[in-house]
Order: structure tokens, then C-alpha cells, then sequence
């Protein structure tokens, strides 16, 4: 019988119809005649294993016949898998371990993750070889021009569904699995200058492995790597890029008052035509369209919590410092959104406690503080309760702290963080005053809190604080009563001075407000419906507003694009100012003091409207050190 099966022709097998078990035993037999010296290997046998390595050649369009014996063999390898010895049987592993599962047929498909899937339980053996391959085809073939072809489109959802279940049952069968399959998909990781297409296949199937048992085993990893991808993206996205794609400008500045009407009416397109020829955004923005997925996906499976508490170490590790981000950090805004009652108030307490740590360092304290004010003005899913009580830890440390200044107990004063978290607050009132102002029991709860005390203490807040934060926080409060009236005299003489130019030092955290409107067009649709815009306010002087108010009413509106706005900009190309202050301020709503100055030129009883969609042009360099009095 052994005579007669060694003489059976694989030729045939392709023509003429045999039993799988048959075959299996062909198989087993070939592999095991092989495991020799070649030179001592009979030349039939040898001719029979050329012919079964060939038969895994996937280079070649296959017949319906050669396809029907690639499944045979596939399933057959499959069963012989502990005669397949890396010494004598190189080429067919390497003809296995480089196939591409996108080209394969449903069949051929099932029978070759079987086979890989027990390849790799062999111990010692194939493990990283298996895993490798899989990842491997994370990302189709023949990627061109940042598209996928239409035949991997079609296919993408079943082989990823297909990729992340024979890993996960690799897992399941090896325990060293998750350790090495970690260590692999660091290496694979797409980098920076990949082309999108790719990037972003890799990212959604990975995603795809953080769910149940494998996402407790890797889901911090996969996660983590994530958020490094979008940072690197978003660092690299600099405003400057993005407005010479479409004016070829450098350093400008912006005046409110020049900004009337959107002359070119570009919409919607003109957005994209600003960022389309930005390679990082527009990678950056589909890539948070798959994160934005993966996380409403999360959500609706009921693993949001878990994934929100990845996300949440993940975020005070690798985003929370780093200043030049302006969209990665959305990846919080949109979790909190989808529950806004768990997720949405714990990284509000979340940034708070940072805040309030005295044993953080003063750049962690001063980011945390300034996305805290950013996060409860621009958050429509917190109430105003909670805004209210973040609010007052906030004051109350002002309070404490400039009691400790009056009695000369503070042993390493740090003015900067004072100034940081009287500035979130105002910024925080600019936006929510009226809100907290229509519940009689939480406005009499505001008017508890010592503003009067903070504001005009010898620090000088209003004098350090960005000026249109400031005076559209005293209009507002004017308008409220929000404290004695005397103040407002001493107050409305806060201009800007040299200490707010210098406010903040290096880092310009002054004008880092994390939350600003965020301009990827994809991803917007994530982040649109729950994000308060600077025409959507109320403020507490609403039934005042003048014409020139209503004009402007619709600079940050969800119809408003960053296109149109840049039309009307003068540009400076000639100045000298510092690069690092520079990019710091174009992530920020904040409007340049000629704003201030030309409102006010214009009639300082008619208030500032606090613009949306402002970037200002930088501030001189810092000449006041990180710490000590001003």
C-alpha cells in the first residue's frame, strides 16, 4: 500500500478527483522522505515535494482544479504538521509564511489560517513566523496613490475578521503569544511618511484585536501605540503648512475687525482644500475616523469603561504635555461624548486632580488647568452643575493661594499656575455664565466664591491674563453682578502688559486651549454634534448685542470653515518672531492684543465678542522665568 501511494502522481491528483485522506497520507509521506541529506532523497520523492511547494505558489492565477488541490493540501499540511522540520523543509515554509491571504478564495482562505493557526502551537518552533504573517496582512497588496484597490475594498471587513480570530485563537492555544504578537506589531507599526492607505488598514485591523480576552491581554498596547501614531501625525502638522498649502503666507495676524464676510464662500471644500495638501492631516484625519469607530464600537458592546480607563493613562502619558497637539487630543473629547455621565465628568475630575496635585510637575499642572478650562467651555454634554463644581475647586485653590502670598508662606511660589487657573476660569465663565446664571440654586453658589478677593489681589490676574478673555469675562460678570461694583473701575484698566506678553514663559501655555474647533473634515462628523461653538452662546448681555455682534456671530458657526476666514488675513512674512511661540499660538482661539486695542478704539463700553476661530500672531519672547513673583 505504501509502494502504491509513493507512485501516486500529484499531477494527477489535479485532474482526477481523490479522497481527502488519500491525499493526507501522500502529504505526510512526502514531507517525511525529504527529512534527509537531499543527496540520499529518491529523485520521485523529491520531484513530488517540488510539486506540492509549487502548488502553494500563489504568483499564478490558479484553475478551478489546481484551486480545489491547493485546498487539499493546505488541509492535508495541516494534519502533518509535526513532520514539517525547518531544516529540509525551508522552501515550503517560506512559500507559506509569504502568501498574501487577500488573494486567496473563501475556501483557501479557511484551510490556510487553519494551517497557520497550528503551525503555530507547534512548540519552539514557528510561533513568530506565524504571527508575523498574519500581521503582515494587516495591509493589502498593490497600494497605490492612497487608495485601495476596489477588489481589497470589497474584501477588507471579512479578511480582517479572518486575521483577528486566528490570532486570537493563537492566543488562546500558546501563552507566550500576546508577549511576542506585541513585540511584532511595534516593530510594524506604520511610520510617519507611509503612504495613508496602508497606514490606516494597519490601524483599523489592529484595532480589531482590542475586544474580550485579547484586548485584556494587549488592548493598553495596541492602544498606546495608537495615540504615539496620531501625536507624531498632529506634531507634524503645523499651521503654517496648513495655510500655505492654500495662500503660500507665513506669520500673520489677525484682526477682527477686518473679518466681515466670507468673501470667496469656499464651504465645506474650502476647508479641505486648505489641509489637502498636508499629507500628516489628512492622514491624521482618517486615522481618527477608525479610532472614532473603534470607540462608538467599544460603547455599544458595553467595554467603553475599560477602554476609557486605557485611554485616560495613556492620555496623562503621551498627550497631556506634549503643547503642539491640536487634534489628537479629540480621541478624549469624542469617549467622554458617548458617555457623558461617566467617562464625560471623570476626565473633567480627571484633569482637576492633576491640577490641585502638588506633587506634579508645574508644565503637567499648567496643561491640565488649561485643558480643564478648555474641555467645560467647549463640552455640551456637561451641565452646568458640574462646571460649577470643578469651577469652584479651581477658585478655591486661587483663593489659598493668594492668602499664602499675603502671609509669605509659600515655600516655591508658582505664579504661572495661578495665572493659568484664573485664566481657565474666566475662560470658563466666558462660555457658561449664563447657563449656571438660569439655576437660582447654582448662581447662588457662584456668587460664594471669592472672585473679588483673587482678581484683585496684588498678583494682578486681569493685568497677566490674556486681555480678550479678561474683558469678555468682566463684560459678562458686569452685566451679571457678579461682584462688587467698584472692581469694575480698577478692572477695565487692565491692558495688556508686559507681563501678559511674557505670560507663560517658552511653552506659551497661555494660548493653549486644547478644545479649540477642530478642523479635520472626516473626522469632524465625530465631534461636530457635541461641541460648543462661540455663536452658540448665551451670554449674559445676549439681548444687548449690537449689529457688529450679529456680524460676527457666525465666525466659529458649524458651517464656518477656517478657509474663508483666511482670506481676509494680513500676512507678515518678514517677522522675526520665535517658531516655538509661533506654532503654540496658532493651536489657540485666542485674538492678538491689536484685537483688543481696536475694539477698544472703537467704543470700550460695547464689550469684546469672544471669537471662535481667532489665531493670533506670536508674542515676543519670554523675558519672566518659569517661576517666582512677576
Amino acid at each position: 500500500m505504501g509502494a502504491e501511494l509513493r507512485r501516486d502522481d500529484m499531477a494527477e491528483a489535479a485532474v482526477k478527483p481523490i479522497r481527502d485522506s488519500v491525499a493526507f497520507r501522500f502529504v505526510e509521506h512526502v514531507l517525511q522522505s525529504v527529512r534527509m541529506d537531499p543527496l540520499l532523497v529518491d529523485p520521485y520523492d523529491m520531484d513530488q515535494y517540488n510539486k506540492m511547494v509549487s502548488t502553494l505558489d500563489t504568483s499564478k492565477k490558479k484553475t478551478p482544479d489546481e484551486e480545489a488541490l491547493y485546498v487539499t493540501t493546505l488541509k492535508a499540511l495541516s494534519e502533518a504538521v509535526s513532520k514539517i522540520d525547518i531544516t529540509y523543509h525551508h522552501l515550503l515554509l517560506n512559500n507559506i509564511f509569504t502568501i498574501r491571504i487577500w488573494y486567496l478564495q473563501r475556501d483557501t482562505l479557511d484551510a490556510f489560517l487553519d494551517l497557520i493557526t497550528r503551525l503555530a502551537a507547534v512548540a519552539d518552533q514557528y510561533l513568530r513566523e506565524c504571527l508575523q504573517m498574519l500581521v503582515n496582512n494587516f495591509t493589502p497588496p498593490l497600494v497605490q496613490r492612497n487608495e485601495l484597490p476596489r477588489w481589497a475594498v470589497s474584501r477588507k471587513k471579512d479578511i480582517f475578521f479572518h486575521l483577528c480570530e486566528s490570532l486570537k485563537t493563537i492566543s488562546d492555544t500558546v501563552p507566550l503569544a500576546p508577549r511576542i504578537l506585541r513585540d511584532i506589531i511595534d516593530r510594524s507599526m506604520p511610520k510617519l511618511f507611509d503612504n495613508k492607505a496602508k497606514m490606516v488598514s494597519f490601524v483599523e485591523c489592529m484595532l480589531g484585536l482590542d475586544t474580550d480576552r485579547m484586548g485584556d491581554l494587549i488592548g493598553a498596547t495596541l492602544l498606546a501605540k495608537v495615540v504615539d501614531l496620531l501625536t507624531e501625525l498632529d506634531v507634524n502638522i503645523t499651521w503654517e503648512d496648513i495655510i500655505q498649502g492654500e495662500h503660500n503666507k507665513g506669520i500673520f495676524e489677525m484682526e477682527l475687525e477686518d473679518l466681515n464676510e466670507d468673501e470667496d464662500g469656499l464651504g465645506q471644500a474650502g476647508t479641505k482644500v486648505l489641509f489637502g495638501g498636508n499629507a500628516c492631516a489628512e492622514k491624521l484625519d482618517s486615522l481618527m475616523v477608525v479610532v472614532c469607530e473603534h470607540l462608538k464600537s467599544c460603547a455599544e458592546r458595553g467595554y467603553l469603561d475599560k477602554e476609557f480607563d486605557i485611554l485616560k493613562a495613556i492620555f496623562r502619558a503621551s498627550v497631556l504635555r506634549v503643547h503642539r497637539s491640536k487634534f489628537c487630543q479629540f480621541i478624549m473629547f469624542y469617549a467622554c461624548s458617548l458617555d457623558p455621565k461617566i467617562c464625560g465628568l471623570e476626565f473633567a475630575f480627571f484633569l482637576t486632580e492633576i491640577f490641585l496635585n502638588k506633587e506634579e510637575d508645574p508644565i503637567s499642572r499648567m496643561s491640565a488647568v488649561s485643558y480643564v478650562g478648555s474641555y467645560l467651555s467647549r463640552a455640551r454634554f456637561i451641565s452646568a452643575d458640574t462646571v460649577l463644581a470643578i469651577l469652584k475647586k479651581i477658585v478655591d485653590w486661587c483663593d489659598e493661594y493668594c492668602v499664602l502670598q499675603n502671609r509669605g508662606t509659600t515655600a516655591n511660589p508658582n505664579h504661572q499656575i495661578f495665572y493659568g487657573a484664573c485664566q481657565a476660569v474666566m475662560y470658563v465663565l466666558c462660555f457658561r455664565l449664563r447657563s449656571i446664571m438660569d439655576y437660582p440654586n447654582l448662581k447662588a453658589q457662584l456668587f460664594q466664591l471669592s472672585f473679588g478677593f483673587i482678581l484683585n489681589h496684588r498678583l494682578e490676574p486681569l493685568k497677566v491674563c490674556l486681555p480678550s478673555i479678561v474683558n469678555e469675562f468682566l463684560r459678562q460678570a458686569k452685566d451679571a453682578g457678579l461682584f462688587a461694583a467698584s472692581m469694575y473701575s480698577a478692572a477695565e484698566d487692565a491692558i495688556e502688559s508686559d507681563l501678559s506678553r511674557a505670560f507663560g514663559g517658552i511653552n506659551r501655555l497661555d494660548t493653549f486651549f486644547p478644545f479649540d474647533p477642530y478642523l479635520l473634515k472626516e473626522s469632524d462628523r465625530y465631534i461636530r454634534p457635541n461641541f460648543e461653538f462661540w455663536s452658540m452662546v448665551k451670554t449674559t448681555y445676549s439681548n444687548d448685542k449690537d449689529d457688529d455682534d450679529d456680524e460676527l456671530l457666525d465666525l466659529d458657526a458649524p458651517e464656518m470653515n477656517v478657509g474663508s476666514l483666511d482670506d481676509h488675513v494680513e500676512i507678515d512674512i518678514n517677522s522675526d518672531d520665535d517658531e516655538l511661540e509661533y506654532s503654540m499660538n496658532k493651536m489657540s482661539i485666542t485674538p492678538h492684543h491689536s484685537f483688543y486695542h481696536g475694539m477698544a478704539a472703537d467704543g470700550g463700553d460695547a464689550g469684546l465678542s469672544m471669537p471662535a476661530r481667532i489665531r493670533p500672531s506670536a508674542s515676543p519672547p519670554s523675558r519672566w522665568a518659569m517661576s517666582g513673583s512677576p
